[in-house]
């Protein structure tokens, strides 16, 4: 039970017993080293999948617990950190038929604003809450309005558990989000890629998995 996860994973089932907070909004960092990002999109022979390195997200969300419908936030992927495991793949990825990296450096960044939260009540320390999250995905500066399919989880840990893990950057509040949302590379202005003689899929899928700690 040393390890961050476990730890973690143990203050998740335990801090239903702790009492909320003051219902008031509460600021929040994104934690990058226990966060990432997946982009998935199909080809004939197979499911190409980047993933996002450590560092290469930045974020913030202001949420208050008691009203989590009013949250606002962003996030933004540094997508020269994304690795598909090819690395020709991964330059072709930044070159001018996709994100067109040397045309501006805004071009790199991949970027989501919070707009509206649909969420059944409070969070509750411990509970997943799904919830419907839509904002404004950007991607080579071309913005688009999309819903993204979210779990939320509210992970307090009480002062024995917020000392141990504090070396790792966590705090008493923390805010876990899992959320799945569905793009395309026409919305954004970009070719959709083919392999040799075979096309891509249009779909991107993007996966989150984002840890946010009181600021």
């Amino acid at each position: 039970m040393k390890r961050p996860v476990a730890l973690f994973s143990f203050a998740l089932f335990s801090a239903a017993t702790l009492a909320p907070a003051a219902a008031d909004p509460v600021q929040f960092r994104l934690l990058s080293n226990y966060s990432r990002a997946t982009f998935k999109t199909d080809a004939p022979l197979e499911t190409i999948v980047g993933n996002s390195v450590a560092g290469g997200l930045t974020g913030t969300l202001t949420v208050d617990p008691a009203k989590p419908q009013s949250a606002a936030g962003s996030i933004r992927v540094d997508m020269s950190t994304v690795k598909t495991g090819i690395d020709k793949r991964d330059a072709d990825m930044l070159d001018p038929r996709f994100l067109d990296v040397a045309a501006g450096e805004a071009n790199k960044f991949i970027t989501f604003e919070v707009k509206s939260v649909e969420i059944a009540g409070a969070l509750e320390p411990g509970k997943a809450m799904p919830a419907r999250v839509s904002g404004i995905l950007t991607i080579k500066q071309k913005p688009v309005s999309v819903v993204a399919q979210a779990l939320v989880t509210w992970v307090k840990l009480g002062p024995e558990h917020a000392e141990a893990q504090k070396r790792f950057g966590f705090t008493p509040d923390n805010i876990k989000v899992r959320a799945k949302l569905v793009t395309t590379f026409t919305d954004h202005g970009m070719q959709v890629p083919q392999l040799l003689f075979l096309k891509v899929s249009n779909e991107i899928q993007l996966e989150t998995d984002l840890t946010f700690v009181r600021q």
